[in-house]
This record gives C-alpha cells, sequence and structure tokens, in this order.
C-alpha cells in the first residue's frame, strides 16, 4: 500500500514554508564553509547546531535510524552518503541534502555544491540538472499528473545525454518527511497520480553523467552509480497550485553566500 497523500491548508502550507526556508538557511550555512579540507562530519555539525539554535529539530536524524542531519554525497555519490571523516577535496562535487522538522511540519531541500575548480563537463551536468528542476516544477500544477513531471525532467536530462536515476523519486512532504504521492524523475504525460491544489511536494531530480544505473553500498545507505561517473541532485519543496507551482523552499541564501565567496556558478 502506497503512503497516504495530505492535502494540506494555506495555514499548513505556510508552516512548510517556514520549514523550508530554514533548510535554505541551513544549505547557506554549510556554504560558508564548504571548501577543500573541510570533513563532511564537520559539515554535519555545523548544520544540526544551527537547526537546533533556530529552534528547529533535524529532520532526517534518527529518522530511519538515520544517524547524521545532513546527507552528503560526493561525486560518483547519487544520494543518501553518510557524513564522516572524508575530507572533500578541489574539484569534488558535493550533493548537501537537509530536512528540518518545526512547528510540526518538514522542509526539505538539496543543493549539489562544488569545490574549487570543476570540470567544465561536470559544470554542465549541474546547470542541465537545475534546468530539470526548474522544468519538472513548472508542470506541478493542479490537474498535471506527476507523470508530467517526470516527463519534464526525463526529457531534458536524456536530450543531454543523461542517465535519470529510476529507484529514487520525490515524494509528498508534510506532517511525515516521506508522504505520498511518489514523484519519479521519468515518466509519460498524462499518467501517474493526480495533482491537487495543497499538495506539497518534494522534486528532486538525480541525474548522472553516464548510465541510469545505481548501486547501494555496505553501509545500507549510500546510493553510487554503477559507472563511478559523477551525479548531481537538487531539490526543492513545492505546493501545488493552479497554474504555477509555489516554490516553498529557495537556493537564494545559498546563492549570496557563493557569490561574496566569489565561487556561484554562472550559466
Amino acid at each position: 500500500m502506497g503512503k497516504s497523500v495530505s492535502i494540506l491548508s494555506d495555514v499548513e502550507i505556510g508552516l512548510v514554508r517556514e520549514s523550508s526556508l530554514l533548510v535554505g538557511k541551513t544549505l547557506a550555512e554549510v556554504a560558508k564553509h564548504i571548501r577543500p579540507g573541510v570533513t563532511t562530519f564537520e559539515l554535519d555539525t555545523i548544520a544540526e547546531q544551527f537547526i537546533r539554535d533556530h529552534g528547529a529539530l533535524p529532520g532526517f536524524k534518527g529518522l530511519y535510524d538515520c544517524p547524521s542531519t545532513l546527507l552528503i554525497s560526493v561525486n560518483d555519490a547519487v544520494v543518501h552518503g553518510l557524513p564522516g571523516s572524508r575530507e572533500l577535496r578541489e574539484g569534488d562535487i558535493a550533493s548537501v541534502d537537509c530536512g528540518v522538522l518545526m512547528n510540526g511540519f518538514y522542509g526539505d531541500s538539496a543543493y549539489t555544491f562544488c569545490l574549487g575548480e570543476v570540470k567544465e563537463e561536470v559544470k554542465k551536468l549541474l546547470r542541465v540538472t537545475q534546468e530539470c528542476l526548474v522544468l519538472g516544477i513548472e508542470q506541478a500544477v493542479v490537474g498535471n499528473r506527476t507523470g508530467d513531471i517526470g516527463y519534464a525532467v526525463q526529457h531534458h536530462a536524456e536530450t543531454n545525454g543523461y542517465g535519470v536515476v529510476r529507484e529514487l523519486t520525490g515524494h509528498g512532504v508534510g506532517r511525515k518527511l516521506h508522504e505520498g504521492p511518489e514523484v519519479p524523475n521519468f515518466g509519460k504525460r498524462g499518467h501517474g497520480a493526480k495533482l491537487l491544489e495543497g499538495m506539497a511536494l518534494a522534486i528532486e531530480p538525480m541525474i548522472n553523467m553516464g548510465s541510469k544505473e545505481v548501486r547501494q553500498l555496505d553501509d545500507g545507505w549510500t546510493v553510487t552509480t554503477r559507472d563511478g561517473k559523477p551525479s548531481a541532485h537538487f531539490e526543492h519543496t513545492i505546493a501545488v497550485r493552479q497554474g504555477k507551482a509555489e516554490v516553498l523552499s529557495t537556493f537564494s541564501y545559498i546563492e549570496d553566500v557563493l557569490k561574496k565567496k566569489g565561487e556561484l556558478l554562472v550559466f
């Protein structure tokens, strides 16, 4: 049986927005400290303290026995990388996924960072993955279906020669971090769950430079590309609305920090 689907009131959507904006601020705090030489554990510690200092709880920690506040996936890791002693290096990319629980509602967002000078082909992967996110969000309107979101993401990614992960999907967000419906990054227009006013969804393209095939590591968490090529991951929490989706999370705080550091990618 699938996960239950919640239809949220405007007040509840506002609470999801508050949590989602705190996720954005947390990722901006990570952006201040992310650099070659920092460990993923150090970033996780910074994020947890920031969230708790703002009167909220880490959304991931303890959920499904997750041991961390962030999931940090480096280079060929697609998602669910566990923070630890690994030092980030010049030329790496790192997807940082974060969730927050505040006032009874979750927010969820992810951003892929560049560490120093990154290959142009990898920068293109990040650009196209962000474009996939925008195109998917454009389809998240009343009357469409999850397949319309998935088709938009898949078509753009595959047109650029990339693989679209099948085993992992976006999801509903509300009083639980993972609610229905599932929001795949592939699909057929007009197919899948119908999108209704007041649904809150996490849309999160996971796009591989090479094959779509992935594997899970022995830690039981980290998912990597099977061919060892890089993967990018960007995620927003949105509300389904008439005509145009309402984006509840934001990258603007992150981008402000990266701009100050001279590290914002300009595509």
